[in-house]
């Protein structure tokens, strides 16, 4: 956690959920490796030019068990995304040593999923007025 504080990765991900809280564009000191050049981020909702390559910053719980990982799902690798990250939003170049730090303590963010939280809802019938969707 120490290191995870120290490098910067908490200036975004905080908070009890450690991130979850804001938008930041993705690429702030060099661009996404995997960036399509389609995929405007929140600008494809507001139109705003500020919201190119703006994401929501996720919750880091559970973060080693729910790769892949990023806004579009192209790395799977937890080392390669925290590399990642250090590069793209930090500007800097983590080394093994400190890739292992930052991953052992994003792991022991991993807690149990209570057994409700699994279980699918049941949800009230649809309203005869509910238009069908259409196939």
């Amino acid at each position: 956690m120490k290191l995870f504080t120290e490098k910067g990765c908490a200036s975004c991900h905080n908070g009890v959920a450690v991130g979850g809280g804001m938008f930041q564009k993705f690429g702030i000191v060099k661009p996404y490796p995997y960036q399509d050049p389609n995929d405007l981020g929140r600008y494809n909702v507001t139109k705003n030019e500020a919201d190119k390559y703006v994401y929501k910053v996720p919750s880091l719980r559970n973060v080693t068990r729910t790769y892949p990982y990023f806004h579009d799902g192209k790395v799977w690798d937890i080392r390669e995304a925290v590399k990642i990250m250090g590069e793209t939003q930090l500007g800097i170049n983590l080394t093994k040593e400190e890739v292992d730090k930052i991953v052992a303590f994003l792991d022991s963010l991993t807690g149990k999923i209570p057994e409700d939280a699994l279980k699918l809802p049941v949800l009230p019938p649809s309203s005869p007025k509910t238009p069908k969707p259409q196939i």
